[in-house]
């Protein structure tokens, strides 16, 4: 079998999506009947051509990226890789099937603007093509493109209304995709998490101070991180060990700097700045308890990062958070855009380690039943089913 996979991010660029991406292709490499080319951006103004095992290709095109924002994808940048990709893709497709070797199937992560060329392929070439659902690319997800979601909804209902399969990252946000388009059929294959490499470890955790994480993710409006740095900044003068470390980088970094400022909390609250993930671990390792206090979400891989170094979660009712935390059991749901809710479950977990441990213990095992190898599984299977259609 032969896939063409589109997604425009890919570490070190993008966040929860590109990481998926990388660690589904990881185990697609160890599956034998299985070849791939994945088509993303790259961080400079050079092709790169890089390979994972001996059958998965990746290719990175030069979108004008600024190197300085690989968190942050502009309009522009999009609208230049969905261009470039389905160029370049059209070249694939032809030599592919020059050499009697043609792709069976495309692979969207995101509706736009990697759809949109999956879109224009079946078209032009008649290959069936898969949507997964990340996000962003669902109509009203995001405020930051309120606006724009109101011009492009027809083509994203368009998009996946013409796809062979329409698969979300979470429950939540195939609910959010089915208030657009009631009738369009949606799966479920959500994250998986490396359980090797996100582990506890009793032995790095603070034990002088108590230190909250966001986990590794974008540094956005969307993340409500206002309301958490509120929660420690009410928290701080009666528990000065508290400590929040927000790992990432964003266009709402510099403003929430500023904010730390107003409050009087920086030696509560630290900007960490962008970590590459291979070193994001002892970041967790370290801390007491995630806190995820997001206005929406698809699946969260930070979340799952923290679930499988086991973690306490406190998180709104967001994306995949029902999927991922039953309150009171491995942590809490809090309210939306409430900083005292928040700092009420801080200050509880805070003041209980008997608790924190019993949740610490039911987070880690809840991880250990998901495992990138099954999502993999589950998107191979689901492969072989169109192909065969």
């Amino acid at each position: 079998m032969k896939v063409l996979f589109f997604n425009y991010e890919y570490p070190p660029l993008g966040a929860g999506a590109a990481n998926a991406t990388q660690c589904i292709l990881k185990e697609f490499a160890k599956l034998p009947d299985l070849e791939l080319d994945l088509v993303t951006s790259s961080i400079d103004e050079k092709y790169h051509l890089m390979k994972v095992g001996e059958k998965i290709k990746i290719h990175r095109l030069p979108i004008g990226k600024n190197a300085e924002k690989l968190h942050f994808q502009s309009q522009k940048e999009l609208v230049v890789y969905s261009w470039r990709a389905y160029f370049f893709s059209r070249k694939l497709v032809r030599e592919a099937r020059k050499n009697n070797q043609p792709y069976d199937l495309t692979h969207s992560f995101f509706t736009v603007p990697c759809g949109f060329v999956s879109l224009l392929l079946k078209f032009e070439f008649k290959l069936p093509y898969i949507i997964s659902l990340r996000g962003s690319d669902v109509p009203y997800y995001s405020d930051r493109f309120t606006f724009l979601y109101k011009l492009i909804t027809p083509l994203i209902k368009f998009i996946w209304s013409r796809a062979d399969r329409v698969i979300s990252a979470s429950e939540g946000l195939r609910e959010l995709a089915l208030k657009s388009a009631s009738k369009q059929a949606i799966s479920v294959i959500g994250n998986g998490i490396d359980i090797f490499d996100f582990r506890p470890d009793e032995a790095g955790r603070s034990h002088e101070q108590f230190i909250v994480t966001p986990g590794a993710s974008r540094v956005t409006d969307r993340k409500g991180l206002n309301y958490l740095i509120e929660a420690v900044a009410k928290l701080a003068p009666k528990y000065p060990q508290i400590k929040l470390r927000i790992m990432g980088d964003g266009n709402a970094r510099e403003k929430l700097e500023q904010y730390v400022k107003e409050l009087g909390q920086e030696k509560n609250i630290e900007f960490l700045g962008r970590i590459p993930h291979e070193m994001v671990l002892p970041y967790y390792q370290e801390a007491s308890l995630f806190a995820f206090p997001s206005l929406n979400e698809g699946m969260s891989n930070a979340m799952l990062e923290a679930l499988a170094t086991g973690l306490p979660l406190i998180s709104t009712n967001t994306g995949g958070a029902s999927e991922l935390v039953t309150d009171g059991e491995n942590g809490f749901i809090i309210k939306f855009k409430d900083s005292q809710d928040i700092a009420e479950k801080i200050e509880r977990l805070l003041l209980d380690e008997a608790l924190r441990k019993k949740m610490s213990l039911a987070s880690r095992t809840r991880a250990e039943k998901m495992s990138w190898e099954s999502v993999a599984q589950k998107y191979f299977e689901v492969y072989k089913k169109i192909v065969k259609k």
